[in-house]
């Protein structure tokens, strides 16, 4: 698959430094935080919307670097000539990248912004 995938984007078919550098980070750093955050949606513990959001930043990061660098020297790397590779590959596989972090994103932000509001409402016959 990604033989196909680097008639798109040529950096995949060499060993680019930022490439590289990307990927090292994603299995070692991303791919131990999906492991510690799939313990815990096991166990329910709603330690894992920090973790989400973790995860989610560093993978729009890596994103960001892995096209940011192509998009300021003209994509010299990529082949936008052919639709297929255009739409299909470069846009719509990366944009799940995009996408899916963005919804975990604000899917965790809304339960850790639940649980401060309730930890921080005033109780009932307390005063502040």
């Amino acid at each position: 698959m990604w033989k196909e995938y680097v008639a798109a984007d040529f950096r995949w078919g060499v060993a680019d430094p930022t490439v590289v550098s990307l990927e090292l980070l994603t299995v070692l750093g991303a791919g131990p935080i999906c492991c510690y955050i799939l313990s815990l949606l096991a166990r329910n513990d709603p330690a894992r919307h920090y973790w989400l959001v973790v995860l989610s930043t560093g993978e729009l990061y890596g994103g960001w670097m892995t096209f940011c660098p192509e998009w300021l020297t003209g994509s010299p790397n990529l082949d936008t000539s052919n639709p297929l590779y255009l739409w299909v590959y470069l846009v719509f596989m990366n944009v799940i990248w995009v996408v899916i972090p963005l919804w975990l994103m604000v899917d965790s932000y809304q339960h850790i912004a639940k649980a401060l509001r309730t930890t921080q409402a005033p109780r009932k016959g307390k005063t502040a």
